[in-house]
């Protein structure tokens, strides 16, 4: 092993220290297990599996770990149960931002979907209002507890109902208010992203950005059709463009059609390895599409999707990727340049944030090796 490898081998801590850039994350699969049992106590949600906080992680874990994205999908009635208040969105996206900033994260954009938090009388904009307080609260606690983290929100229209113009209107409406894009989300087999097509046909005419959950579970023609009927600027998942490149006997790759068109088009793939297995979208890490996507230089990113549901976080993420796959500070460095590229905010900021925090946070964490190296052999004993 060179030394330039030691040096670039991370460690959970160094892990957890480089700086960070999540695309998909889901509001409501992510909440503390605590304040999912305190918001259930608080606003009288009686459906709860588990009362007692660890049981409840628990609970949710299991049930997720399915293998089937139905069944998976069907824990989130619980987490939404519980945040149909004004008080519960700003505490639980208050909480995100704090949570995301202390793992190291220090861009976000986190996903939700306005209609699903109606049931309380709250209206639509009262909802995208709350959650923004939430993640500007969630900033400065996380400021003053020493961490550095910037939140956007993404709206989600669920695709099987029938609201995705409506929401694709207002976040339109708060683009320069905290949300900065557009997702559907939901089961994908019977409800293609076409049905949605005046959506996305709206948010282009309003040079606005939005990203399509495709490719998670079903397959080719979803991805397809988030890219050439909806003109998607990422694919939230994109797992399933493994199924369009094949690997020879003989190691040599050969890419299809539409396989080529995402690589040379750079489009975003929102990845999400935890997720993905519990879904049954891949068989284990060192399986998992990721690996030779990154070799093949795709636009790949590391995401964390439901950090609840699938007990994870960023780190946690990036650790199991250093596990399966050997990966060194090198390549997470690969993987947050390539998601701050392609997040949704300007790019003179994205910039910013690559040259002024990521690629020096990384080169920090890379240095540490030199100077324990050099401490460790002066002879220097302090005396």
């Amino acid at each position: 092993m060179t030394s330039q490898t030691i040096a670039n081998t991370p460690d959970p801590d160094r892990i957890r220290r480089a700086p960070k850039v999540l695309l998909h994350d889901h509001l409501d699969g992510g909440l503390r297990p605590g304040t999912v049992a305190e918001l259930a106590l608080e606003t009288g949600y009686t459906g709860l599996p588990e009362t007692d906080p660890d049981k409840l992680a628990l609970w949710f874990h299991q049930a997720a770990d399915s293998g089937s994205l139905e069944r998976y999908l069907e824990t989130f009635s619980h987490t939404v149960g519980v945040m149909q208040t004004r008080d519960a969105l700003v505490r639980v996206a208050a909480e995100c931002a704090e949570d995301l900033a202390e793992d190291g994260v220090v861009y976000a954009e986190v996903r939700y979907a306005p209609e699903q938090h109606l049931d309380g009388g709250l209206t639509l904009e009262e909802v995208v209002e709350a959650v923004n307080e939430g993640f500007r609260q969630g900033e400065r606690r996380a400021r003053e507890n020493g961490h550095r983290i910037r939140v956007g929100a993404l709206l989600t229209a669920m695709r099987h109902a029938a609201r995705a113009l409506e929401i694709a209107e207002l976040a339109n409406r708060y683009r320069d208010l905290g949300v900065v894009g557009f997702d559907i989300a939901g089961a994908e087999a019977g409800y293609p992203p076409t049905r949605h097509l005046d959506a996305f046909e709206y948010l282009k005419r309003a040079n606005n950005h939005f990203t399509i959950h495709a490719g998670e579970a079903f397959g080719l023609p979803s991805i397809w059709q988030a890219l050439q009927w909806c003109g998607a600027d990422r694919l939230g998942h994109g797992v399933r463009i493994i199924d369009d490149i094949h690997v020879r006997d003989d190691g040599t790759v050969e890419l299809g059609r539409l396989a080529s068109y995402v690589r040379d088009k750079r489009i975003p793939l929102e990845l999400c390895p935890s997720s993905n297995l519990q879904t049954g979208a891949a068989p284990s890490y060192a399986e998992h599409p990721i690996g030779l996507l990154r070799q093949l230089h795709f636009r790949a990113t590391v995401n964390t999707d439901n950090r609840l549901m699938s007990h994870t976080s960023m780190s946690r993420e990036f650790e199991h990727l250093v596990d399966a796959f050997g990966y060194t500070l090198d390549d997470l460095q690969w993987f947050s340049v390539n998601a701050m590229k392609s997040a949704f905010i300007p790019f003179d900021e994205r910039l910013a944030m690559i040259n002024d925090v990521i690629k020096p946070g990384y080169a920090e964490l890379k240095s540490e090796w030199l100077f324990r190296q050099t401490a460790s052999t002066s002879g220097f004993t302090g005396k």
